[in-house]
């Protein structure tokens, strides 16, 4: 990880932003400033938990600043890395310290990892993909970018998760193979406690056990 710069913007500065606070402060020391970003006055409000919050029209970036995004949405942390990559913002990457990661797996900028995730070897982490508390990835995965895993996914060897993708709490996909890896098509939902036992089309939504196509 980057740990050059001086001041961390956290787009969000609602629950998940908190979250990412306190993963920052866990992972820096207490020099770094620390911002949380809205794009709307309307979500302006005094300190939260002491971190000032402020609108991104009002900052000024310079080369000692980084982001990352807090929401969950991967439609819409999409949208507000746009927004950043459009007035030169860099992204960072945030990787808790009790994360367990293979030096052959490889992570992007913008990912955020949570504490107690276990990232097997061989596994690509694409742009602003979130990893939230205690998911696990075995061998050979591909997460592209934007894709967001809900607390204590569990991810078998040998799959490929598209783009804007979002798996619910306690979700399980099983393995693909080599030859035939598991896909999970871009903009795909997979409900919360869902298993995975095939591969899933762009844009539909799977729940139940085994999972089921609902949309």
């Amino acid at each position: 990880m980057d740990l050059n710069f001086q001041r961390l913007y956290i787009f969000g500065a609602g629950g998940h932003g908190r979250e990412i606070a306190w993963l920052a402060q866990e992972i820096w020391p207490k020099e770094l400033e620390i911002m949380f970003l809205v794009d709307d006055a309307k979500y302006l409000c005094p300190p939260v938990n002491g971190i000032p919050v402020r609108l991104l029209d009002d900052e000024s970036m310079d080369e000692d600043s980084k982001y990352v995004i807090a929401i969950g949405d991967p439609t819409s942390r999409r949208r507000i890395a746009e927004k950043c990559d459009g007035r030169n913002m860099r992204a960072t990457i945030l990787i808790h310290p009790r994360v367990e990661m293979s030096r052959l797996s490889a992570v992007e900028d913008g990912a955020v990892i949570c504490a107690g995730n276990v990232i097997t070897t061989n596994i690509k982490i694409g742009q602003h993909s979130h990893l939230n508390v205690s998911c696990t990835l075995s061998h050979d995965v591909i997460l592209e970018e934007f894709v967001t895993l809900s607390p204590g996914v569990r991810v078998a060897g040998n799959v490929h998760i598209g783009r804007d993708v979002f798996v619910g709490i306690g979700a399980n996909i099983i393995n693909g193979t080599r030859d035939v890896p598991l896909v999970i098509g871009d903009g795909a939902i997979v409900a919360a406690g869902a298993c995975v036992t095939h591969s899933v089309g762009p844009g539909a939504l799977m729940a139940g056990v085994p999972a089921v196509k609902k949309r």
